[in-house]
């Protein structure tokens, strides 16, 4: 891939070339075999014990994650040194989307290795990865996320955990409670965040049986029935000041960009739930007979699947694009990690996880972005799977009843989608407060350019037009979001409908440019002429102008929101001139798309 180096927020002032993203096409035989091996995983050993999972059977999910780990499929994020494999991001978001099919299981698993286990990875001391990673990567001991307290959800720093030091200096004193805690049944090793001396944020690992460290009753949840849930409660709670993770006072760098991470791994397993949704609805739907004939043969229906798999498309491809790019920041940042430490000065443990911090928050504003576009698609999937599957689809014996209750927990895990809304315009804007992106120099010269006559081009090659519409549409947002800081300053972010309304723009854009990015690689190196590359362009087209309703709608209403009277006609006006260009047939590209999802009875591309 070229070096692109620090992308982040760019997407929606810049224009990105298809070689500068990483697509499902450009895996490797490798990742393809650990994928493989994976799925092996789950049908023979998940797959035929899934009941008893779902019974939450604590010794048998323990059991299967050590399993697990002997395959090295929890040590995927842990350096070799500490008994890991050491992978690349493409390589465990592809481990993360396979996964998906193991339902309460795969949840446990993503815990386990991702927000439990990657506090340690970047932010441990040497000392700390020495005593932990080596079991956390084969499954001997499992590990916990523990942020959330009863009266702070999305307000993470609100904590009343409090930490003190001890007379002696030997270890802090830990007393509160938190609430919803993954894992917390059955795990060893707990990442807990308190306030030390009531102020200074900060990140512990504790471990189970410590004294006056007790686990609550499983919650009675919804969906996601076979992973563990219970509140923690710490009374003065003794944990070794060697067990403090990063700096006092500095645990905010370690909560939110571990979040980073596990919202884009839970976009990554929306992906995996939404190809089982496809294939298990096109199979149904391939069987099911009404009015003498197979439902799958409706136009309706075929619709439906069509739109199922064209939003799963779209979603893979930001998945992907976004992990190669944080794959780039963090290998340019062991780069720089490697240079200190052979430096006359070294480098500290401290010095490693900002820098690991600072990769991880390059792309904080996509992981958002991922995170709340790959949860309501994969709700969008899961409740029309149930819809095609009718009455069936709300008994417990067909997978999509499930699948369906347990999707609805992803829009409110690692930061509610209304929290990460909010977070994708105020992270843009922070970005550029601080010089990091020309977003204020590329706003006022748009408004020079608009108002100015604007022909639209011919299109002749394909995408053209996608390419041409998605501009707009970046422009578009630059106009608005432009005048949303004109009239409100620094008051925009109590502005939070017109915030949304941003963000949206934002997330159609991304979603847009990254399908339209990886069907044009693709084009690049077939010609377009395979049937797989028309499959893709067929979506890619579908998408950008269902996307495109979509941006002039949320535009208008945000100018309705901040203008009136004549301001208003000529923004509206404006509007009206960006998203100008011709329209395609997307009820013909649905059909063919439909056709071939019913043909094949799984994803296609």
């Amino acid at each position: 891939m070229a070096q692109t180096n620090r992308w982040g927020g760019r997407f929606v002032m810049d224009d990105i070339p298809p070689e500068a993203v990483v697509t499902p096409e450009d895996f490797t035989e490798e990742q393809r075999m650990i994928a493989d091996m994976a799925r092996a995983f789950v049908a023979g050993e998940v797959h035929p014990r899934d009941a008893e999972i779902e019974a939450l059977d604590y010794s048998l999910t323990v059991e299967l994650m050590r399993k697990a780990g002997e395959l090295g499929l929890l040590g995927a994020d842990v350096p070799e040194e500490y008994g890991g494999l050491g992978l690349d991001k493409v390589s465990t978001t592809l481990l993360a989307e396979t996964l998906a099919e193991a339902s309460s299981f795969a949840l446990s698993v993503g815990a386990h290795v991702g927000i439990g286990t990657l506090p340690i990875v970047f932010f441990g001391t040497p000392e700390q990865k020495k005593r932990y990673l080596p079991d956390l990567a084969s499954g001997a001991r499992i590990a916990a996320y523990c942020l959330t307290e009863p009266a702070s959800g999305s307000d993470a720093l609100g904590a009343k955990t409090t930490a003190r030091l001890s007379p002696d200096g030997t270890h802090y004193v830990l007393n509160g409670s938190k609430l919803y805690i993954t894992n917390a049944g059955f795990a060893d090793v707990f990442i807990v965040y308190a306030k030390v001396d009531g102020d200074h944020f900060t990140a512990f690992i504790v471990e189970r049986g410590l004294p006056g460290f007790a686990i609550g009753p499983e919650e009675h949840k919804m969906g996601i029935k076979g992973s563990s849930t219970c509140p923690l409660y710490f009374d003065d709670t003794p944990v070794p000041v060697g067990n403090v993770l990063g700096q006092i006072g500095k645990g905010h760098l370690i909560a939110f960009n571990i979040l980073n991470i596990g919202r884009f791994k839970l976009a990554a397993a929306c992906v995996g739930g939404a190809k089982e949704t496809i294939a298990l609805t096109a199979k149904y739907a391939g069987t099911r007979k009404q009015f003498g004939r197979t439902i799958s043969s409706f136009p309706l229906i075929s619709a439906k699947l069509a739109d199922m798999n064209i939003a799963t498309y779209v979603m893979e491809s930001m998945v992907y694009r976004t992990a190669g790019w944080i794959d780039e920041m963090l290998r340019e940042t062991e780069s720089g990690s490697q240079a200190a430490d052979s430096s006359a000065s070294g480098g500290s443990t401290g010095d490693t996880g900002v820098r690991a911090a600072k990769a991880i928050s390059e792309y904080a504003l996509e992981c958002s972005i991922n995170k709340v576009f790959a949860t309501e698609v994969l709700d969008f999937v899961a409740d029309e799977g149930v819809q095609i599957h009718g009455g069936y689809g709300y008994i417990r014996e067909y997978k999509v009843e499930r699948i369906y209750r347990d999707s609805r927990i992803n829009r409110i895990f690692e930061g509610t989608n209304e929290i990460n809304r909010m977070l994708i315009p105020g992270t843009l804007m922070k970005k550029a407060l601080k010089g990091e992106l020309p977003l204020l120099a590329k706003t006022r010269a748009l408004q020079a350019e608009l108002l100015q006559p604007l022909a639209v081009p011919d299109f002749e090659e394909p995408l053209s037009k996608e390419t041409y519409r998605i501009q707009q549409a970046k422009k578009t947002f630059l106009a608005v979001g432009g005048l949303a800081v004109q009239k409100y300053g620094l008051a925009l972010e109590q502005q939070q409908e017109v915030l949304c309304l941003l963000a949206d723009m934002m997330i159609q854009i991304f979603a847009m440019e990254s399908a339209n990015l990886r069907t044009r690689k693709m084009m690049l190196r077939s010609g377009g002429s395979s049937a797989k590359a028309q499959a893709s362009i067929d979506m890619t087209v579908v998408f950008v102008q269902e996307a495109m309703e979509r941006v002039e709608r949320y535009a208008k209403n945000a100018l309705i929101t901040m203008e009136e009277g004549d301001g208003l006609q000529v923004q509206l006006s404006v509007l009206k001139k960006l998203m100008r260009a011709p329209h395609s047939d997307t009820v013909a590209l649905k059909r063919s798309i439909g056709a071939r999802v019913v043909r094949s009875e799984h994803y296609i591309i």
